[in-house]
């Protein structure tokens, strides 16, 4: 298998983990809006003796549901980055992104050396 070919597959693994990720986080946030929707107080977590514990799940799932979504942008640009034949180069510097970097984080858009800088 080509390290083109390999990238791809990797890219495609990673985009459907993320894929059944953001639709188990989905599931999740949802049935906790639909609980609250009937609950005691009517959804009003502010009145609601457990309303603190629901708010916060509410956010921590909404909070991964974001960073999944945007992990889900990444392996996209990366997809067409790959089609460009431009995978591997770093969208900051133009630098070679290291081959360790790219086999831990496939979507990775940036060098390590721009990552580190918050480039």
């Amino acid at each position: 298998m080509s390290e083109l070919e390999t990238a791809r597959a990797r890219l495609a693994a990673v985009r459907d983990e993320t894929l059944r990720r953001i639709a188990e986080l989905e599931r999740e946030f949802y049935g906790i809006v639909a609980s609250t929707a009937g609950g005691s107080s009517g959804g009003d977590d502010e009145h609601d003796p457990e309303g603190a514990t629901v708010a916060f799940e509410r956010q921590h799932i909404a909070a991964l549901l974001s960073s999944a979504n945007s992990q889900l942008a990444a392996i996209e640009a990366a997809s067409r980055k790959l089609d460009a034949g431009s995978y591997g180069l770093c969208d900051v510097c133009g630098e070679p992104i290291g081959s360790g970097r790219l086999e831990a984080r496939p979507a990775a858009l940036t060098c390590v050396r721009c990552a580190s800088r918050g480039a």
